[in-house]
């Protein structure tokens, strides 16, 4: 069987054990540098990624993140950052870990090699038609991983694969490949190391992409953030401030009116009724540039409908 890349000898292996320490945390840097440039050639296929994802929420179906071991503590990782970033429902963003809750305490090897597990996961999240399957693995031949996504398909969801060895198995069976050609480790195998890092940067940039596509970013800011702590109430208030041009009094004044969401908050400190800024933001599928444009063409006007 051909080494996969991954499992190769890295130059900086032999003698690492014996070198200085500073000189091996230099090394491991280096090395997870070097990993985060297999991302830069696959923008491309991240922007088409991030505009399948988007097209299936907007309709309603689920984007849903697949992976055993490293590669799915990564996919695990964004997936639940996008409700408080981008306030999209969790139910719509399911996470098929092999071995659920309990191999994130304790992981082991073996439930990433038994197919029927992803099965059980793909029928009890209804994974079907329209939904989008984003399957991470290194190796690209993770048996969890490639059940996910042959049945996947099957039942007529988009396969997204993302793996660190060009041509694997997970790859071939995509609907869309994103290849992050990492090449060796500086501890041979451990994938942990620069092919997850290149995971989570592939992951990072696909999800900002995907909640840009949305609506849910402005100018940088998260307006559609789920504030449900005193840090995230705190910014909200500060967001809707710097977008309106308003004090944060009037901030926090126009959150309060519109329930705590930030984007009809905005329209608010801008001017407009609750009501008219549900309208707006109606109107504009959710997407704040032209509801701010349309309060500024219309100006005092909106409080006399």
């Amino acid at each position: 069987m051909t080494e996969r890349p991954t499992e190769a000898r890295h130059p900086h292996s032999d003698g690492l054990h014996a070198r200085d320490g500073q000189v091996v945390l230099g090394q491991v840097l280096a090395a997870q540098l070097a990993a985060l440039s297999s991302v830069q050639p696959a923008i491309p296929a991240l922007e088409t990624a991030a505009r399948l994802a988007a097209k299936a929420l907007q309709a309603g179906r689920k984007v849903a993140y697949a992976g055993a071991g490293s590669a799915g503590l990564m996919a695990l990782a964004d997936a639940l950052e996008l409700a408080g970033t981008f306030g999209i429902p969790p139910q719509q963003t399911p996470v098929l870990f092999a071995g659920g809750s309990a191999a994130l305490l304790h992981m082991t090897g073996g439930v990433e090699d038994d197919p029927a597990l992803a099965l059980a996961d793909l029928d009890r999240h209804q994974i079907g038609q329209g939904d989008v399957v984003i399957c991470v693995s290194a190796s690209g031949g993770t048996a969890y991983t490639l059940a996910v996504a042959a049945a996947a398909k099957t039942a007529g969801a988009t396969i997204i694969g993302i793996a660190n060895v060009p041509q694997s198995a997970l790859l071939l069976a995509a609907d869309l490949a994103i290849v992050l050609d990492t090449g060796p480790e500086v501890v041979s195998g451990s994938t942990r190391m620069g092919a997850a890092t290149a995971q989570k940067v592939a992951l990072n940039m696909l999800s900002v992409r995907m909640g840009i596509l949305l609506g849910h970013v402005h100018d940088g800011y998260m307006v559609n953030v789920i504030a449900d702590n005193a840090k995230l109430v705190d910014r909200a208030a500060r967001i809707v401030s710097a977008l309106a041009g308003q004090g944060i009094d009037s901030a926090r004044a126009a959150l309060a009116q519109a329930g705590g969401a930030v984007k009809p908050a905005v329209l608010v400190a801008k001017g407009a009724t609750p009501l008219q800024a549900a309208q707006l933001l109606k109107d504009s599928g959710g997407v704040l540039g032209p509801t701010l444009a349309a309060i500024s063409a219309t100006g005092t006007e909106l409080h006399r409908e």
